[in-house]
């Protein structure tokens, strides 16, 4: 005679073994997950030098203003991160991604493109001697939030292929940071980082960085990396090369959406005047 308790806790013990069996299947890292868990971590280590390197120093009294080489790191690590998150949709689509992939490139973007680029803008607020902390906290605000809702929005609303709704967050990251190192006044910063926060959260198509594009995204990191390095060293001609770079990652941010808004336009005028010769071959 088999006990009852006995009994049950075998069956107990058979569910936990199937759980066992059946939990890894869908807990099992990919390739593409870990590049996925890379650019968190380097989203993570930006928030780190830009305290340390950056925020407490200015603090206590060491030094003022934004110390060169934990910023080009931060922002370097950044650009880091906007790599691996290149990399990972390239390698999901080409080998495979855990049912988790998702979900861990929205939190991991979530941290690079949304935290440590909001916490930039917040750490420029305090240190910068023209700047006002409160109001740059609100700026910082608005950028975390705009990339939250462009994240939830990614998730839900479906859009044609090969292109995405709002200025993708690795992109509007990149150029918030590269609105504070221009260095511009205080009010010109803000209103420019408030814009691309916006740009965010628009309608407006950008292209997806594939084929020839991914190329030229990954070629134009690069670039900034070693201009960042130059700055970072004091290297002859660093101040010129950081100032150019991050006018062109501006000049990049504002001129995309022209050119999305002209073909929009242009299409329109293309259907309506299809419709109106389709009209006019209709009538005797």
């Amino acid at each position: 005679m088999i006990d009852p308790e006995t009994q049950a806790a075998n069956w107990v013990a058979e569910d936990e073994d199937d759980g066992a069996e059946e939990m890894p299947l869908s807990l099992r890292l990919s390739i593409a997950d870990t590049l996925t868990l890379g650019n968190a971590t380097c989203g993570f280590m930006a928030v780190y030098f830009t305290t340390t390197g950056i925020l407490i120093p200015h603090l206590s009294g060491d030094e003022s203003g934004m110390a060169r080489n934990s910023a080009a790191t931060a922002v370097i690590l950044m650009l880091c991160a906007a790599v691996f998150d290149l990399f990972d949709g390239l390698v999901a689509r080409k080998l495979r991604s855990s049912p988790m992939g998702a979900e861990l490139d929205n939190l991991s973007d979530l941290i690079s493109f949304g935290l440590a680029p909001a916490y930039f803008v917040l750490v420029y607020g305090m240190v910068a001697s023209d700047a006002h902390e409160r109001v740059a906290a609100v700026g910082a605000i608005v950028v975390l939030l705009a990339v939250v809702l462009r994240l939830a929005r990614f998730s839900c609303v479906t859009v044609k292929d090969g292109t995405f709704q709002g200025m993708p967050s690795p992109f509007g990251a990149l150029t918030v940071v590269s609105i504070v190192l221009l260095e511009l006044p205080f009010e010109a910063t803000l209103l420019a980082v408030v814009g691309t926060a916006w740009l965010m959260v628009s309608r407006v198509e950008y292209p997806k960085p594939r084929g020839v594009l991914a190329v030229a995204v990954l070629c134009w990191i690069v670039a900034a990396m070693g201009m960042l390095a130059a700055w970072a060293f004091d290297a002859p001609g660093g101040q010129v090369l950081l100032q150019m770079g991050c006018a062109l990652q501006i000049v990049m941010a504002a001129t995309i959406p022209l050119f999305a808004t002209a073909r929009r336009v242009n299409t329109f005028r293309d259907n309506r005047r299809e419709s109106r010769e389709a009209r006019a071959a209709q009538l005797p």
